[in-house]
């Protein structure tokens, strides 16, 4: 069993704040995404494959669509924390910021895996179960499955990643354009480090190194504007 990082995840106060953000920070204008009907936001993406490391990954910039209905399922938060007013009053102050990461796994039932995982940790992590999605696309509606709790945390403030399964073989970065983005790593600190870094060994995810401190998700990328590095501090 081995997840393997599928995209970071860039929040941003509203979708358009988000593209300004990349552009002022990476020198690029995302490319198309979607939306997500079940959950109340949209997104642009872009891709940051870097193989042997860090294959078929991708930066998500993530925004709640003020034309979309909330979330469906009654009690139901949007994923990321999205909701909570603390992340948004920060948002609405700078526009957009790294705070999450989501590692997929090669199905359903790996998925399942990990989830049981993590649930077997001492403590325990409640990861959430896993939900069915669908997003339409240009070539049509793809599906996944993703874990997701009720109260929509992303738990380990953003350093513990979501887990996704999709279903089929295609993946966004099939159609996402090589703009010459890189991602070289990816960096936790948390003042839990010794709960965290079992729980990403237990996923597999060895790429991503732990280290007790301040919460902070830190990804160093490659653009064409040269390295950049972005912080979540905590958020």
């Amino acid at each position: 069993m081995a997840a393997t990082l599928d995209h970071l995840v860039i929040a941003a106060h509203t979708l358009e704040a988000g593209v300004r953000w990349c552009e002022a920070t990476l020198g690029l204008t995302p490319d198309a995404g979607g939306s997500h009907p079940q959950m109340g936001t949209h997104n642009r993406l872009l891709n940051i494959s870097s193989p042997p490391d860090w294959p078929r990954t991708y930066l998500e910039i993530i925004a709640i669509d003020p034309a979309a209905r909330p979330p469906l399922a009654p009690g139901q938060r949007r994923w990321f924390d999205l909701d909570e007013a603390a992340l948004q009053t920060s948002l609405a102050r700078d526009g957009a910021a790294l705070i999450h990461f989501v590692a997929r796994t090669n199905d359903a039932d790996e998925l399942d895996a990990c989830t049981q995982a993590l649930a077997a940790l001492k403590p325990p992590v409640a990861r959430g179960p896993a939900v069915a999605m669908h997003r339409d696309t240009p070539t049509g509606r793809v599906h996944w499955q993703i874990t997701l709790r009720e109260d929509g945390q992303r738990l380990c403030q953003g350093a513990l990643p979501t887990l996704i399964a999709r279903d089929g073989p295609a993946h966004p970065c099939d159609r996402l354009p090589d703009h010459g983005l890189r991602l070289r790593t990816l960096h936790a600190r948390h003042p839990e480090a010794a709960t965290l870094a079992p729980a990403l060994h237990a996923l597999g995810l060895h790429a991503v190194t732990v280290q007790a401190g301040r919460a902070d998700l830190v990804a160093e990328l490659d653009t064409p504007r040269g390295p950049v590095t972005l912080h979540s501090s905590g958020r």
